[in-house]
């Protein structure tokens, strides 16, 4: 993953201040996968995107990132931390975009979701029928071809559980013990929530920075970009100090 400059992160901020957070999601996985065509993208395995989400939020925030949860049994705000580059890891996808099932006859293939494909069956009267449809591969019982509708749900339920074991990331779900009162609180886990936040808050920071110093030297904003963050601080301290 190349690191993004800051004057392409800033674009990449402005283009999404108008947009809803799956507009933003789909900016942030451009920005971690320049690699891979724009239209591509909604079509990877939605652990593969998460998993690419977390290996950008790393390369420009850190390993490190710190979660605040509050715990559903008695209301006391938990603080945990979480490893960015160990999550990357650990929740892409088994590698094969198509899981296989075999029961009772059935001879399914099916390919993992992407968020286009969730977001197409969350628009349908019946989502789980729908995501079965759009990611059926094939389905023969006994040799004979058979549409999505026919499989029958001990079939269904199997094949949910071969995607999960295949594409983990697909719904991080962690479980937190409360230090207060010892009951477990269970929540999902958005990167890309989390991570936009984050974009959020460092633009507005940047942003403040080359206003200062655009002030104090007269120098353009595309200069005050390409100094090192390091040479940035240094000059804002000076200024500070005259």
């Amino acid at each position: 993953m190349a690191i993004t400059g800051a004057a392409e992160l800033l674009a990449a901020w402005e283009a999404g201040l108008g947009q809803a957070p799956v507009g933003r999601a789909l900016l942030l996985h451009r920005t971690a996968r320049p690699d891979v065509d724009t239209g591509r993208l909604p079509q990877l395995p939605v652990g593969e995107r998460e998993a690419d989400l977390f290996a950008l939020r790393r390369a420009l925030f850190g390993e490190r990132m710190q979660v605040r949860l509050e715990c559903a049994a008695c209301g006391a705000d938990m603080e945990f931390d979480l490893d960015a580059g160990e999550l990357a890891e650990s929740l892409g996808s088994s590698g094969d975009s198509v899981v296989r099932v075999r029961q009772d006859g059935w001879d399914v293939e099916f390919r993992l979701p992407g968020v286009a494909d969730l977001q197409a069956a969350a628009r349908s009267a019946d989502p789980r029928a729908a995501l079965l449809t759009r990611c059926l591969v094939s389905a023969t019982r006994d040799g004979t071809a058979a549409a999505a509708r026919e499989l029958p749900v001990p079939v269904q339920r199997r094949i949910a559980e071969a995607v999960e074991a295949a594409d983990p990331g697909a719904d991080l779900v962690i479980d937190v013990a409360c230090p207060e009162c010892g009951e477990a609180t269970r929540a999902e886990l958005d990167i890309a929530s989390y991570l936009w936040t984050e974009l959020d808050a460092w633009a507005r920071d940047v942003l403040l920075d080359v206003h200062l110093l655009a002030t104090a030297y007269g120098w353009s904003e595309p200069e005050i970009l390409a100094l090192s963050p390091t040479r940035r601080r240094y000059y804002l301290e000076l200024c500070a100090d005259v």
